[in-house]
């Protein structure tokens, strides 16, 4: 069974999503109403509609570190994941987790990094050499 992802969650500013979600990511747009914009999440399907974002806390631990819970995540192939890192470093993104390497030489050696969107909406990025490898144990 395939399937693509959806979720819709809240943003305050429609066109401030379009500039980071477009053209900082580089997700494409779908349609758009003047209330909510969906975009291809990389390969899923993401709708932002006007409203107040979700709370979060730095509940969730990656290593030493306290990361943003509840968040939204993908999961890409390395090559595609150190160009989206390039990309974020280029558009002076504040990471709340820097791009970094976990669980090396490990069974599920992963990549990571965690930003938020310009709304404080949480992201993870998780990088792996192989899709193969991401439920490895």
């Amino acid at each position: 069974m395939q399937s693509i992802f959806h979720l819709a969650y809240n943003v305050t500013d429609l066109d401030q999503a379009r500039r980071f979600y477009g053209d900082v990511l580089g997700c494409a747009e779908g349609r758009s109403t003047d209330t909510w914009v969906d975009f291809d999440f990389f390969g899923h399907q993401i709708s932002l509609h006007l409203g107040t974002p979700f709370k979060t806390e730095r509940t969730g631990h990656v290593g030493d570190k306290l990361v943003p819970m509840p968040h939204l995540g993908v999961i890409l192939l390395l090559e595609d994941w150190q160009a989206l890192a390039r990309r974020l470093r280029e558009a002076d993104t504040e990471f709340v987790l820097e791009p970094q390497v976990r669980f090396q030489g490990q069974p599920g050696e992963q990549w990571t990094m965690f930003f938020t969107d310009p709304f404080g909406n949480p992201i993870e990025v998780k990088g792996f050499k192989s899709f193969e490898s991401v439920y490895a144990a």
